[in-house]
């Protein structure tokens, strides 16, 4: 007799869960109402993570409980999905490797890559290529997947060379020469001065040829001379040197400079990305030093481009050499943990080192 106090106690607290759940229930079914009023017309897409916790609650719950809640999903729909989910965990197919191997992307982009880089290429010289870094790759693979990405066959790619590939082929016998104009303070007013300079491409090392207020052949005959001395001229062991067609560069110009093994290659009209690397030396030096100090003169900016010629070999970090400089100086003695500030022109040029120890 002791018990029945003890189940009626029981009893009475599961009823009152089941009224509780009862309650939630009746709610989350007004609430689901509510929402297929707002969502009428309107379809709702689900991800994949939602689509299995659905799923997944639906298979406990059961079709006929299912129908009773009426789900935003159909019951078959849930159910469906639930199959599907364990139709993909005992589905070995990704584990299971084909007879022909797919192509994969780092496929694609070497077969590509190789044939941009070797015009002469065919398809069986870049699958030997291929095969000697581990890739088993088909002719008739290669050919698709150059004919898909728009790349000609070789016999049509070796016929034209691009400007890129004869830069690469002359890396380190090309120069290129540019002019650049800089409005000076004197005391006749403004006065524009003509500032030439010549850049190596390999190394990036600039040479200022001249610094002129008005220039005329007789100068740039003898800055000619200059480069091409047989001691100490820039462009020795230069066979290319790329100019615009400024008539400053006339034919007796070019004429001195073939005397002494360099030959003249004039870009095309109104091209200033074929003359990147000078283009790029102008657009520097006006943004780092030129645009931040007023020239007083000649003799001013003579000081201004010397200095800024010195930093830019030394003190400057430069990104088409591996972010590296120039003339890096070989300095093997001890060094300290303070770090040094090197200014020119009042601070307008830093360069920053350690003190010797």
């Amino acid at each position: 007799m002791s018990s029945l106090p003890l189940q009626f106690l029981l009893l009475t607290i599961a009823g009152w869960m089941t009224r509780d759940q009862q309650r939630v229930t009746e709610y989350l079914l007004a609430e689901n109402a509510i929402l297929r009023e707002q969502l009428r017309g309107r379809r709702i897409r689900y991800t994949d993570a939602q689509r299995r916790r659905l799923a997944e609650a639906a298979k406990r719950l059961g079709r006929k409980a299912l129908r009773e809640l009426d789900p935003l999903v159909t019951p078959d729909t849930l159910l469906r999905w639930y199959r599907r989910l364990v139709a993909r965990k005992y589905d070995g197919t990704a584990r299971r490797g084909s007879s022909r191997p797919r192509r994969t992307d780092d496929i694609v982009e070497l077969v590509l890559r190789m044939a941009k880089e070797n015009p002469s290429w065919g398809y069986t010289r870049i699958r030997g290529a291929l095969h000697n870094l581990g890739h088993d790759v088909g002719r008739n693979t290669i050919k698709r997947i150059l004919l898909e990405a728009g790349v000609d066959p070789a016999p049509e790619r070796s016929k034209r060379t691009s400007w890129n590939a004869f830069l690469r082929a002359h890396w380190g016998a090309i120069a290129a020469m540019d002019f650049f104009t800089v409005e000076v303070v004197t005391l006749a007013g403004l006065v524009r001065y003509h500032v030439l300079f010549v850049i190596d491409l390999a190394s990036r090392r600039v040479e200022i040829a001249g610094l002129v207020h008005q220039t005329h052949a007789a100068w740039m005959q003898q800055i000619a001379r200059n480069l091409t001395d047989a001691v100490d001229g820039f462009l020795l062991g230069h066979r290319y040197l790329i100019m615009d067609r400024d008539p400053l560069f006339a034919a007796e110009f070019r004429a001195l400079l073939a005397a002494s093994g360099t030959k003249s290659v004039r870009l095309p009209a109104r091209s200033p990305n074929l003359n990147a690397f000078a283009e790029r030396f102008v657009g520097s030096i006006r943004r780092e030093c030129l645009a931040r100090v007023i020239p007083l003169g000649e003799r001013h900016l003579r000081q201004l481009v010397r200095e800024y010629v010195d930093h830019y070999h030394a003190e400057r970090n430069h990104q088409g050499i591996g972010n590296k400089l120039i003339a890096a100086v070989n300095d093997n003695a001890a060094k300290s943990s303070r770090v040094v500030r090197r200014q020119r022109l009042g601070g307008v040029l830093n360069y920053y080192h350690r003190a010797a120890a």
